[in-house]
């Protein structure tokens, strides 16, 4: 070696070495920290609306036993066409709302009919019902789908805008053997025309679709298995590949390549491009994970840009009495390292709000009680609002103008029926929007389909100011923010910027070593 390059091989080896520890200490980085967890404000009701009679989301004994809760709730909302929640005997309403509109520009709404197959019998239908929403405030059935998954979707309904496909594997609250529905809507959506029925999904209980249609995931969180099914032919869906993880549901970026999932364990970034691509064999990696200090069931995550910074929403479900998740806000600019900036959640979901309420019909049960379920957004691009569905509480809806600082500006709590199985509300569904006229669809439990519309002015426009709460009434609860809770980039992808892979990080540090090592000796060598 020349003399000259002496210098310049020990700068290599300083250089690799502290680039590995760069990359080390950027994969171990620091928790971020999470926003306190305090109840999102509110804006102001109109002078005539039904309000709630307690704190935010609560429905008193009292409200029962003087029959005000038969009436419902409201805040800057109307409920102006409902379907199915007279006389109920079991459920009538399930996890999802979906809608589309045919290429004749027939309108539709599809939803699951129960929350847990064969309680929909004693009200007298079965499986997804379709409805024509030509008057919504008249929404008239057309079918009833009854073909395997159809019969049992559980939490895996969804319809593909792109392509015009309504899809769902056959589920339970556990997971079942995952027969997948297809069925077409494009040509006239109040008669969905089923293209197969076949056990590609594998096991059931949630799902994914990817924007452009192609790719239909399979997710089973009790047995770790998510499975991407090819749909480009949708009359012979063949899975690709077989995922371990515990998702529950998950979303997919707007070109198919990151999946957004809700595991058991909190949200998990997953690289799926080689699923999207269609290589031969393909491998999923991860890019990294984040738990939260509030975290209950993580039910779903949908990733959404405003103003072109990317974020997540997410929802987690259940948790009443004890430790509820409710839904959060996370920035995902940098994706190995997400992070909270804002929560959704009522005064109910407060841990000091759980004895005042502990006597509340309905919060006994595990699968009932003040706690969330499904979240959703009109739009992935610049939403302005998200809609929530509360189980007791009903239907909530947040404005996110500002994602750091959101605020509920309306809400709707269902008519409760006295002669139900279980008092109160048992809203659960994913809702669905149509934003030229200011509605947001969602189903319940123990009333059927809803169609609810914002009041004028309520749902923000795009690029408006951030909408100001009203003056708090009460010194807001003040739960401590939890411990923070380390976004732990998973150290396997180097594509994506992910945590330093180990071997590499060991090969750099090595190589580093021995250029350092190698300059140190040809010092003492004759040239």
């Amino acid at each position: 070696m020349r003399s000259q390059d002496r210098p310049l091989v020990a700068v290599l080896g300083l250089v690799s070495i502290c680039s590995t520890f760069l990359a080390v200490s950027a994969a171990t980085a620091a928790p971020l920290p999470e926003p306190p967890l305090l109840p999102t404000p509110q804006v102001e009701c109109d002078p005539d609306d039904a309000t709630e009679t307690d704190i935010q989301g609560r429905v008193t004994p009292e409200d029962h036993s003087s029959g005000r809760a038969e009436r419902g709730f409201w805040c800057n909302a109307e409920r102006i066409g409902t379907f199915g929640g007279d006389a109920v005997d079991g459920t009538v309403g399930g996890f999802k709302v979906e809608r589309y509109v045919d290429d004749t520009g027939r309108e539709c709404a599809y939803y699951d009919s129960t929350l847990l197959f064969g309680t929909d019998l004693f009200d007298g239908g079965i499986g997804t019902n379709v409805l024509d929403m030509a008057d919504p405030s008249n929404p008239v059935k057309t079918a009833s789908l009854v073909t395997p998954a159809m019969l049992s979707p559980h939490e895996s309904l969804l319809v593909n805008q792109e392509r015009g496909l309504l899809v769902a594997t056959l589920g339970n609250p556990a997971f079942n053997v995952g027969i997948l529905d297809v069925y077409d809507l494009t040509e006239d959506c109040r008669s969905p025309e089923l293209l197969s029925s076949s056990p590609a999904g594998i096991l059931g209980h949630e799902s994914g679709f990817a924007p452009d249609g192609m790719t239909f995931y399979s997710a089973s969180p009790a047995t770790q298995t998510l499975v991407p099914v090819d749909l480009s032919d949708p009359t012979l869906p063949v899975p690709l590949t077989s995922y371990r993880i515990n998702s529950h549901g998950l979303s997919l970026s707007a070109d198919g390549n990151r999946a957004y999932v809700a595991s058991l364990d909190g949200l998990v970034i997953l690289d799926v491009s080689e699923v999207q691509a269609r290589e031969p064999d393909p491998v999923i990696r991860e890019v990294s994970r984040l738990s939260w200090g509030s975290m209950s069931i993580p039910q779903n995550a949908i990733p959404i840009t405003i103003d072109g910074h990317p974020y997540v929403v997410e929802i987690d479900e259940f948790g009443a009495q004890d430790a509820v998740g409710a839904a959060r806000i996370i920035d995902i600019a940098d994706e190995t390292r997400p992070q909270v900036i804002s929560n959704l959640r009522l005064e109910v979901h407060q841990p000091e709000s759980f004895e005042r309420q502990s006597a509340d019909p309905g919060t006994s049960s595990p699968i009932q009680g003040y706690a969330a379920h499904y979240c959703n957004v009109p739009t992935r691009v610049d939403p302005t609002i998200v809609a929530c569905s509360m189980i007791l509480s009903g239907l909530r809806v947040f404005s996110i103008v500002d994602p750091a600082n959101p605020v509920e500006i309306a809400y709707y709590n269902a008519p409760s029926d006295p002669s139900a199985p279980t008092a109160g509300s048992y809203a659960m569904a994913s809702p669905s929007f149509v934003p030229d006229r200011d509605e947001i669809w969602y189903s319940d439990g123990h009333s059927g389909f809803h169609v609810v519309r914002l009041a004028d002015g309520v749902w923000p426009a795009i690029g408006s100011a951030p909408v100001q709460p009203a003056p708090p009434t009460t010194e807001p609860t003040t739960t401590a923010a939890p411990s923070t809770v380390a976004a732990a980039p998973a150290p396997t992808l180097p594509a994506t910027g992910g945590g330093a892979p180990l071997g590499l990080a060991l090969a750099a540090a090595l190589s580093g070593a021995a250029a350092l090592w190698l300059g140190t000796r040809r010092r003492t060598r004759p040239t």
